[in-house]
């Protein structure tokens, strides 16, 4: 089966209506029928503005790089974008068009 690995990058301290970014574009996701999707958090990373973000001792709340993923048909896709783009949102993404299945285990 051919599909689309999404990656959409964001921090675990950015909000949008309220709530953590990550949440909320899950919580879309899932709402639009879209079947899975996770978020990761990475251990460290900088951005377009060039600052090293990490998780040190004596800083108890960094604001680290979360990448949310999911695997998706062409349609799905589109309807995931157009959930963002109403929203005028500004993200950094990533597309890839890949292979995917199922072991037969």
């Amino acid at each position: 089966m051919d599909g689309i690995y999404l990656r959409i990058f964001t921090t675990e301290k950015q909000k949008h209506n309220g709530i953590l970014f990550y949440e909320w574009l899950l919580e879309k996701a899932r709402a639009s029928g879209i079947r899975g999707g996770s978020a990761f958090r990475a251990v460290a990373g900088y951005g377009r503005h060039g600052k090293l973000r990490e998780e040190g001792f004596l800083e108890l709340t960094p604001d680290l790089p979360v990448e949310v993923v999911f695997l998706l048909q062409p349609e799905e896709m589109d309807k995931l974008m157009a959930v963002i783009d109403a929203e005028h949102l500004s993200l950094l993404y990533v597309k890839s068009a890949v292979e995917c299945g199922f072991t037969a285990g």
